[in-house]
């Protein structure tokens, strides 16, 4: 591929200049002696028109032979037109076929989504998917900036790993040689091993759960970027993680306007997402459904009617902290108040905090203060009923230069589905995975 390769969303940079598309036909259609042919090359969408006398008569017999997705070399001049997708036009002078598409599967009218889900490997042209996956794109980039802007530490976890993060019931497992191996759950106990080395870390990769959900927030796969911080308390992890979805929002705003409005995406929703986000207890928000009518018994967690009348209270982002000890994982350091520092043995809280998007998109950021007491580790542990053998090289941290640590993971998935306004989580990643759902 060379630098000086046209591309459609670069159309700006050669008004009135001669150039070369290569992509495919998106829909055309004829009246007369103009005809019209809108093609997309990935990165865009283009209008191209063929007048007769402008361009060869092998360019209009070609044209006639042309169906959906056929692959396409077109070149004329460009030229400035706010009515065309992208604001451009082409005038075509020649038009040359790659390829020429047999009938394709996926016409404009309704199809169920059983059926598309089948085509997935086609479904990803269509525009709306086209405009996701490049937000998700854009969300994945701006998250790397962040973190390195910065000064974390990207930290790789293994995906194969000896023992769970945070509970038995929802691995994968596999055959590892002659022992047991598990897709992990999260890469977040080996974050801190990073913390404790550098300071401040992130890992950033695909995680595992398998969970019999058929919810709409819910994926087999996903990818979860989970930082971790040395010295860092549960208030701290709370402005790291508002700090970064506010970058995020505002970068896709900036640079993905054009996929936002293909989405039908309310942007005022999005430009109002500013730090500091809105923090409440757990104890505060049971109090808050309460007058909602949807109440919910202490110690039990929010499930989505919950999460979306809270998000609807807010309009914003609103981070719920200090979750009942009963509900969270081992790992977490407890208090006994709502506000407290964390004790050395049980406390009624965990110092925890869920950030709950708005619109109905849920939980997109679960993290908390980590338990940095040796004994109480090996407690919580225990009391978990793990195998405590698994955890030593975990318990290892706490052993030499222990010191109060923090972390959250941020759903990839769920970010974009909230930033697009789509449906459901499949409509995120590629290839989404799901409960009956493997191929392709």
């Amino acid at each position: 591929m060379t630098s000086d390769r046209f591309y459609i969303e670069n159309s700006s940079q050669f008004d009135g200049q001669v150039v070369t598309v290569k992509g495919w036909v998106y829909h055309k259609r004829s009246s007369g002696k103009i005809k019209f042919l809108v093609v997309r090359d990935g990165t865009g969408l283009m209008q191209s028109i063929l007048f007769k006398g402008e361009c060869s008569e092998d360019s209009f017999a070609q044209f006639e032979k042309l169906t959906q997705e056929s692959s396409v070399e077109i070149t004329g001049k460009l030229r400035k037109e706010p009515r065309s997708p992208g604001g451009y036009e082409m005038g075509v002078q020649s038009l040359r076929v790659v390829q020429i598409a047999e009938p394709y599967p996926i016409s404009p009218k309704e199809h169920g989504i059983e059926f598309l889900m089948e085509k997935r490997h086609l479904w990803v042209r269509s525009a709306r998917q086209w405009a996701a996956l490049r937000v998700r794109s854009e969300i994945i980039r701006s998250i790397n900036e962040f973190f390195d802007s910065q000064g974390f530490i990207r930290f790789d976890a293994p995906i194969l790993t000896p023992s769970p993060c945070e509970g038995t019931s929802t691995l994968f497992s596999t055959a590892y040689f002659d022992q047991t191996a598990y897709l992990t759950q999260s890469g977040q106990l080996y974050s801190e091993v990073g913390a404790m080395a550098f300071g401040k870390v992130y890992v950033f990769g695909p995680t595992f759960r398998a969970e019999k959900s058929k919810t709409r927030k819910h994926l087999t796969e996903f990818w979860m970027v989970e930082p971790e911080v040395a010295f860092a308390d549960l208030e701290d992890n709370m402005k790291l993680g508002e700090s970064l979805i506010e970058h995020i929002v505002q970068t896709v705003l900036s640079k993905k306007a054009e996929e936002l409005k293909i989405l039908e995406r309310d942007r005022s929703k999005l430009e109002s997402i500013r730090a500091p986000f809105p923090r409440i207890s757990y104890d505060d928000a049971i109090k808050i459904l309460d007058k909602k009518g949807i109440g919910v018994s202490w110690g039990e967690d929010f499930g989505a009617p919950h999460e979306t009348a809270l998000g609807e209270e807010f309009e914003k982002p609103v981070f719920i902290h200090h979750m009942p000890s009963q509900i969270k994982a081992f790992y977490f350091k407890q208090s006994d108040t709502v506000g407290g520092s964390g004790v050395s043995g049980t406390g009624r809280y965990a110092l925890g905090c869920d950030l709950i998007a708005p619109d109905g998109y849920g939980e997109i950021i679960g993290g908390g203060q980590r338990e940095d007491n040796l004994d109480v580790l090996m407690h919580r542990i225990s009391e978990h009923s793990l195998n405590i053998q698994d955890y030593s090289w975990y318990t290892d941290l706490r052993k030499f230069g222990s010191v109060p640590h923090s972390g959250f993971g941020l759903g990839v998935e769920r970010t974009v589905a909230w930033m697009t306004g789509v449906e459901h989580v499949r409509e995120t990643i590629p290839f989404p995975r799901m409960l009956n759902t493997l191929r392709p």
